[in-house]
């Protein structure tokens, strides 16, 4: 599904809207993350999403629905957070809230077959981690109007996967990140759980130039984007919130050092937006900018990078993965980083696993109006660079 199929797409979602307007990058955004959300939402709304997931994996097959449904959830958050409105895409937003709503409900309902409580192992702290992100991402919708039966069960499903021993590596900052939504919803927390993954990843891991290592050694991969960076910033605000005055001195460095890598990011994306596939869980697909996509939500100032270059690049991301050869008959991911390649996909990588990748969607988190959407489209590094056109020299941080 190239640019066109996508705008075939939003002509879809929005209707006789374009009659009136072209097409933005916006639209083509939507369109994408709808296009990806609507089998998980709807069949989680069904209380039927973990017997329509395609069953790709029997080590992991107990957690799919759940991993579908976080990690889901996570990149469309600051979306749903919107305020309601009228408008076309309001309305495709308000029913998607709905479903997941829906979902949320079912999740948490012993009796369904999408009950996170069946989940074995220790996978669920990913996903707990995952969902906590996402309701930190949107606290007034997403999360407050939830119904209070519903909030009290997942409070107590967070506070149960505190029996889960994470291991010594990105797997803290799940741990982490549960906490910092629980002091945020409840006003309490763990503090040794809070601060697990700081304790070993501030200093003791970071191996320079915006890096940390996941663990003791450097792992050539996009963790550093998918959780470290992203929870990082989560667990210290959390921190700083409880009055801990290191961790609020040492958060404009984790800034800085999450500024870098973003940089790097954005260099990654080639003139084409295609992206090197290097690493472990490379079937997370466009998953890989979520630390990109997570600067842009918050408004950070990369260097020599303004928004409206951020947006081309992710959009030319977009457009590369968003394609037909990445989804079933039916609508769901396919196991692969460019079409059906089970062979790249990890032992803990279930389709549910798949979903990962809505996470380069939270910029639409952004009001219409935010320079993010409105600046004018700027060809990013890379292509500006195989053009021979003039770009900023690339320097390191310490």
């Amino acid at each position: 599904m190239r640019l066109t199929s996508l705008i075939v797409l939003a002509f879809a979602a929005f209707g006789a809207v374009y009659a009136e307007r072209a097409v933005t990058d916006r639209d083509v955004w939507v369109a994408a993350a709808t296009r990806i959300a609507e089998p998980v939402l709807a069949q989680g709304a069904k209380g039927n999403l973990q017997r329509a997931l395609p069953m790709t994996n029997a080590n992991r097959a107990t957690t799919a629905s759940f991993e579908a449904l976080a990690r889901t959830l996570n990149g469309l958050a600051p979306w749903l957070e919107l305020p309601a409105d009228d408008s076309a895409e309001g309305k495709v937003r308000a029913r998607l809230l709905a479903l997941a709503h829906q979902s949320l409900r079912n999740a948490v309902a012993p009796e369904s077959a999408d009950w996170v409580g069946h989940g074995k192992g220790n996978q669920p702290l990913v996903e707990y981690a995952f969902l906590a992100q996402a309701f930190l991402r949107a606290p007034n919708r997403l999360w407050g109007e939830l119904d209070a039966d519903t909030r009290d069960a997942w409070l107590e499903r967070f506070r149960a996967s505190r029996a889960i021993r994470p291991g010594n590596n990105n797997w803290l900052l799940f741990a982490g990140e549960v906490e910092a939504f629980l002091r945020v919803a409840t006003g309490e927390c763990n503090r040794e759980r809070l601060y697990l993954g700081t304790k070993k990843f501030v200093d003791g891991w970071y191996k320079g130039d915006g890096v940390y290592g996941d663990g003791t050694f450097f792992h050539f991969d996009y963790y550093n984007s998918y959780v470290i960076h992203p929870m990082l910033l989560d667990i210290l605000e959390a921190q700083a919130a409880l009055g801990d005055r290191a961790a609020a001195k040492f958060l404009p460095t984790e800034r800085r050092r999450a500024r870098r890598f973003a940089n790097w990011l954005e260099r990654l994306i080639a003139p084409d937006g295609s992206y090197p596939a290097f690493g472990r869980s490379l079937c997370y697909r466009m998953g890989a900018f979520h630390l990109l996509a997570d600067m842009a939500r918050r408004r950070e100032k990369l260097w020599q990078v303004p928004p409206g270059q951020v947006r081309a690049a992710l959009t030319a991301v977009v457009k590369r993965q968003v394609i037909d050869a990445n989804f079933t008959p039916e609508g769901w991911l396919r196991m692969g980083f460019n079409g059906q390649q089970p062979e790249m996909c990890d032992y803990y990588i279930n389709s549910g696993s798949l979903y990962l990748c809505t996470f380069v969607f939270l910029p639409l988190g952004l009001p219409e109006d935010d320079p993010f959407w409105t600046d004018p489209a700027r060809d990013w590094t890379s292509r500006r660079a195989w053009q021979g056109e003039p770009i900023p020299n690339d320097h390191g941080i310490e």
